[in-house]
């Protein structure tokens, strides 16, 4: 069956969707806001697991945030941790809102990319760190198959492809406000080993509120 139709329109809602939405920290996370804290120390903890000198570590080089909108994460997360970053995000108001929210660490970024993950194709070899949070519900499961293909081979040596998200109890849930899905973890998996990607760590984010989706951390290499 033919469901570029439904697929044009799974893209242009979400985008139609975002262009509505404040540039604001709580606007990045759907009212939200006051679990920012909460989110990036349980990702800074995450993270320095496999970052330092020594056999095997991650590099502290470069860093591509990945559905960046604002540069919550880049700020808070990424910037402290690496030389450089990258934020790609589809919102061109949210990446122009980005300089002014990092301030003087925006020098530190080597790329502000406008473009949806579908399309977008990051340059090879070039990121110690793939961050990417609250994001893959927006591209389909070939979609995401193929953007993970793609920074598996934008990865340095002893490189990490980091996916932060949502996972449902069970099966694909719609979400039609902001056109995304949420799967479940049996889902995500299969479709990063589909990618080639080995899953090196998982975690759950903790003291996230009750009513809102389980939060998963995969480190995938």
């Amino acid at each position: 069956p033919d469901d570029s139709g439904n697929e044009d329109s799974f893209y242009s809602n979400a985008e139609g969707y975002w262009k509505d939405v404040p540039p604001t920290v709580d606007g990045m996370l759907g009212g939200y806001g006051s679990i920012s804290s909460i989110d990036i120390n349980g990702s800074k903890a995450f993270l320095q697991k496999f970052l330092g000198e020594g056999e095997g570590k991650t590099g502290s080089g470069c860093a591509l945030d990945c559905g960046a909108g604002i540069g919550r994460i880049s700020k808070r997360l990424l910037l402290p941790l690496f030389q450089t970053v990258d934020l790609v995000d589809v919102t061109q108001e949210f990446l122009d809102k980005a300089r002014p929210y990092l301030g003087e660490e925006a020098k530190r970024v080597g790329h502000f990319f406008c473009c949806g993950l579908q399309d977008f194709v990051p340059e090879s070899g070039r990121y110690d760190v793939i961050w990417i949070q609250w994001v893959i519900g927006h591209l389909t499961d070939n979609h995401l198959v193929e953007f993970l293909r793609r920074c598996r081979s934008a990865l340095r040596p002893n490189g990490l492809i980091v996916i932060k998200d949502n996972v449902s109890y069970e099966g694909v849930v719609p979400d039609e406000v902001d056109s995304s899905v949420c799967r479940d973890l049996d889902i995500v998996r299969s479709l990063v080993g589909r990618a080639g990607l080995r899953i090196v760590h998982e975690e759950q984010q903790v003291n996230f509120p009750k009513e809102i989706y389980q939060v998963h951390t995969l480190a995938l290499r």
